[in-house]
């Protein structure tokens, strides 16, 4: 029997700005997926030749299209709008908010999941218990320890300094009793040690764990898969070093389809 190879996956990756910096970043990408570069026009530039151009007055819209539609298997940010693309990946999938996390690496090579990282999530308790249903799953998947550790905004013997700190424990207190995670206050430091995912107090706190891991403490992230839609999508900063790692992380999503199981 003539056997058929199996169809290359495709994944696909928006350039709005630093085109040379998205390209030299994934230039040693060696999985086993095809590259689409969605490129707007203004750059009047294209990919390098073994990857794909798509050139658009709107690479924002083209690249949520695209990944709906079943043209590519998986989308990353890469370089555009933020608000924008987002926005639209909201109305395209019918939620209300996004729930993502992001896969960050320590310099040391300590890695663990992080969330929330958008500034307009994981303010409520009931947010913070969906996000840890959804990212146990995907730690045991990724081989990351299962733990869970849930920070708040001070040490456990803080209560009475301040009523918002007060509310922080509270709220991380309930939200590990709910998840079977544990509270460690404001303990991130050892959190890194055994956690497979940390849960920061709210999204402000955690992008700004995030930047400053990435930033100013010479870590690395993989990019924040988004968790409640149909479709394999991996956030990215627009100023993050280098992409390659994201194109990685999309790759293995695909092969485990994890995300299509879980969503809601």
């Amino acid at each position: 029997m003539e056997h058929i190879p199996e169809k290359s996956s495709v994944i696909g990756i928006g350039i709005r700005s630093d085109p040379e910096r998205v390209f030299l970043g994934i230039s040693s990408y060696s999985g086993r997926s095809t590259i689409r570069c969605y490129l707007h026009s203004d750059l009047q530039t294209s990919a390098p030749p073994r990857f794909h151009s798509i050139i658009s007055e709107h690479p924002e819209q083209d690249l949520i299209s695209d990944l709906f539609s079943g043209t590519v298997d998986a989308a990353i940010r890469g370089t555009l709008s933020s608000h924008h693309t987002l926005q639209l990946l909201k109305e395209t999938a019918s939620v209300a908010t996004l729930e993502r996390v992001v896969l960050l690496e320590t310099a040391d090579g300590s890695r663990f999941f992080l969330g929330p990282v958008g500034i307009d999530e994981g303010w409520t308790i009931s947010d913070k218990v969906s996000l840890i249903e959804k990212v146990k799953p995907l730690c045991q998947k990724f081989g990351l320890s299962e733990k869970v550790t849930v920070l708040s905004g001070g040490r456990l013997d803080d209560v009475g300094r301040h009523p918002a700190v007060d509310r922080s424990l509270a709220d991380a207190e309930l939200v590990a009793r709910l998840t079977g995670g544990v509270h460690r206050g404001i303990l991130i430091e050892e959190a890194v040690q055994d956690s497979g995912f940390i849960v920061a107090p709210d999204g402000v706190s955690g992008n700004l764990i995030f930047r400053t891991l990435l930033f100013l403490g010479r870590g690395r992230s993989h990019g924040a898969p988004v968790l409640n839609i149909p479709k394999i999508f991996v956030d990215t900063s627009r100023v993050n070093p280098n992409y390659l790692h994201a194109l990685n992380l999309a790759d293995n999503l695909i092969e485990l389809s994890f995300l299509k199981k879980t969503s809601i």
